[in-house]
């Protein structure tokens, strides 16, 4: 029987948190990128995982990929590969990362797996259903949002500054007297949310075709999110960003403290 494509993503993404993990703890290699960012050599071997396996299995597809770039012959399958996100914390000793493999066709993602190394889980869509896999069992993901935790992506200046900013928002009165910020500096937290652990996800920049998010997209998207842009738009439509919230409730609470931040 054929492997279907998000087995293919779960096998590709498990595969390079193994790497990973074996990885961790020993000396680091920096390999410069642009301005302060690097790529270390987990990240290299990771993505060089991800990618014979996903070559192996689908030859005639496109690959683009965070450290190799785009790959492959002309078509509309496209896999999006974020071997190591948060890389940064890996650098610094700091098990906080995730493992982004995704498959767009045409325009819809139809199959994504997130991997967390350190704690063996895999969050994954078949771009209808969504799930977390611990010890070969499946679990159906359920968001939820009494925790009240609202994780928010610091991690670039951002390209809104001239009315938005995460810095600003987690000084905001009126989001601190409803949500605890948090900045875990990877996409595994998107994760979160569809999975309960977190309420909120705030992002401000454009993430069409980004490597980073567009797995943790598809399963927040699988598992009943609410999904818009920063102002309440259309995902990946101007003037972009996302929010993804646990339930109407929560994405309703944040947009109206996002919009109070324009002035």
């Amino acid at each position: 029987m054929t492997e279907s494509d998000a087995a293919l993503a779960i096998r590709a993404a498990d595969a390079a948190a193994a790497v990973i993990r074996s990885q961790f703890h020993s000396p680091v290699t920096r390999f410069a990128k642009e301005g302060d960012d690097f790529a270390t050599q987990a990240d290299l071997a990771a993505e060089q995982t991800i990618l014979e396996i996903l070559r192996g299995a689908r030859p005639t597809d496109r690959f683009l990929a965070e450290e190799s770039g785009t790959t492959g012959t002309p078509s509309d399958r496209v896999w999006l590969i974020d071997p190591l996100c948060g890389t940064r914390n890996f650098a610094a000793d700091t098990p906080l990362v995730a493992v982004n493999v995704a498959l767009r066709n045409g325009d819809t993602v139809t199959a994504a797996a997130v991997a967390d190394p350190f704690a063996a889980e895999t969050f994954w869509t078949d771009g209808t259903t969504a799930a977390v896999r611990r010890g070969g069992t499946d679990h159906p993901l359920r968001p939820r949002s009494d925790s009240r935790l609202v994780e928010i992506d610091a991690d670039n200046p951002s390209p809104f500054s001239n009315w938005f900013s995460p810095g600003r928002l987690i000084d905001d009165p009126a989001f601190t007297s409803a949500f605890y910020p948090r900045v875990l500096s990877t996409s595994l937290a998107l994760a979160w949310v569809a999975a309960g652990r977190r309420s909120a996800y705030v992002v401000d920049r454009d993430l069409r075709d980004d490597v980073h998010f567009t797995a943790g997209i598809a399963v927040c998207q699988a598992a009943g999110c609410v999904m818009t842009g920063l102002v309440g738009q259309p995902l990946h439509t101007a003037p972009h960003g996302l929010i993804a919230a646990a339930d109407p409730s929560t994405h309703s609470t944040l947009l109206a403290i996002v919009r109070g931040t324009e002035n």
